[in-house]
């Protein structure tokens, strides 16, 4: 009995210390769970494969990166859109969403995090939210566009980073696609077994930027998202103050993209269009 007893003392003792280590590994190379930058790499490709014209920026932050991005515009145009993409990959990426926008009458700017494309640096939570902040000021000061006619948009972790700007600069609208509630939540559900609540160093609390954030919000989820639940849209949409819209979408996280189905473009259409009129009616 007393050898079965250290046996079994010693196995307990060897999964407490392996379980440590996962958790500290863990703990050291989380970024390596929130950021991809490397897939897809510097893709050559550019608005110019969806015949649209653009400028290629370099867009200096606070503190000294310098952001790749494009400026898209649009000849009548009735706004724009500042569109922040995921966690993975680049803007080369995303021209799927400009000639959709492009048609709406929106100009887009396109930009990738520091680290990300052929952007400077090492991509972090809050030098996401400074490159944020430094497209805003590319089009507000640099531009002279007014607050009012720019939508922040952004998908699944973009979708964080541009609700912690809308909270700061209350622009016309925000658009929200694939987004989490937090990191925290959203790694607890991921890794049960893990203390992520208590070991993550990024937070990205959508769901508290977006309860500081007064303007209308329209919400893109679909229910087959593999990634993030269903359940996060329902919870940022539930704690939206202000006027707001769900969209239902439907696929996995990746392949759910936002204007792959006619009633889908029509959703968003109709929700910057009924928003660009309030604008103009204030």
């Amino acid at each position: 009995m007393a050898a079965l007893k250290r046996m079994l003392l010693q196995l307990l003792t060897v999964t407490v210390a392996a379980y440590a280590i996962v958790v500290l590994f863990t703990w050291l190379t989380q970024d390596r769970l929130i950021y991809f930058p490397q897939i897809g790499g510097i893709a050559k490709l550019t608005p110019a494969q969806v015949k649209l014209p653009f400028e290629e920026l370099r867009i200096a932050t606070a503190d000294g990166e310098t952001l790749a991005a494009w400026w898209v515009p649009a000849a009548a145009s009735r706004g724009v859109v500042l569109l922040f993409h995921g966690n993975a990959g680049s803007i080369a990426d995303r021209i799927d969403y400009l000639p959709h926008f492009h048609a709406m009458g929106y100009a887009v700017l396109l930009v990738d995090y520091r680290g990300y494309g052929a952007s400077s640096g090492k991509p972090t939570e809050q030098g996401t939210y400074l490159d944020a902040q430094a497209a805003w000021e590319w089009l507000t000061v640099m531009r002279g566009i007014n607050p009012g006619a720019i939508v922040l948009a952004g998908e699944s972790l973009g979708g964080a980073v541009a609700a912690e700007l809308a909270a700061r600069v209350q622009p016309r609208a925000l658009l929200l696609i694939s987004t989490f509630t937090s990191v925290p939540d959203l790694g607890s559900e991921i890794y049960p077994w893990l203390p992520v609540r208590l070991i993550s160093r990024y937070r990205y609390d959508t769901l508290s930027h977006l309860r500081n954030y007064r303007g209308p919000v329209l919400i893109a989820h679909s229910r087959d998202d593999e990634i993030v639940p269903f359940a996060h849209g329902e919870r940022l949409f539930a704690a939206a103050p202000g006027d707001k819209s769900m969209l239902e979408m439907r696929g996995g996280h990746n392949d759910s993209f936002l204007f792959s189905q006619p009633p889908w473009v029509r959703t968003v259409g109709d929700f910057l269009a009924h928003h660009a009129a309030s604008t103009k009616n204030q």
